[in-house]
């Protein structure tokens, strides 16, 4: 094992990761989510390793899709109306390690970000996917690295 400055566990013959392009595979959302998360995705394992980032067959690769982008209701006052709507994005990640099969795994991560509701998800998606996704990307980077 190797252990890096940020407490990440990667094995030592890793040289390489790569991330494949997460497709959106849900009816809503702009056709810009894929396209931040899988470069929110890229600069966290680029930034926090010292693996060299290809653009697939790494010696420990991401991929999946998103499965999942809701905005619903929340925080109801007694007038019945939301004061806050809350975008909610759910993410399959399959995780391959080829130097140790028992860290692989394939599983659903999911974040959340409230908004007012008196604003549009328009107005406010640029801000919450940017909260969304660094929540979604560390929870994705400590399974894969820190055995969370």
């Amino acid at each position: 094992m190797k252990y890096s400055l940020n407490g990440a566990t990667i094995p030592i013959e890793a040289k390489t990761i790569s991330v494949s392009f997460f497709t959106n595979n849900t009816t809503l959302g702009s056709p810009s989510i894929s396209q931040k998360f899988t470069e929110k995705l890229r600069d966290v394992v680029s930034t926090q390793t010292n693996l060299s980032l290809m653009k697939q067959n790494g010696d420990l690769q991401f991929s999946g899709a998103i499965t999942d982008y809701n905005v619903a209701p929340v925080s109801i006052q007694s007038n019945d109306q939301a004061a806050n709507n809350r975008l909610t994005i759910t993410v399959n990640v399959k995780y391959t390690n080829k130097f140790d099969e028992t860290k692989n795994f394939e599983q659903n991560f999911t974040r959340f970000a409230d908004f007012k509701a008196n604003t549009s998800i328009s107005s406010q998606e640029d801000v919450l996917l940017t909260e969304i996704n660094r929540q979604l990307t560390e929870d994705i980077f400590n399974k894969a690295f820190n055995n969370w």
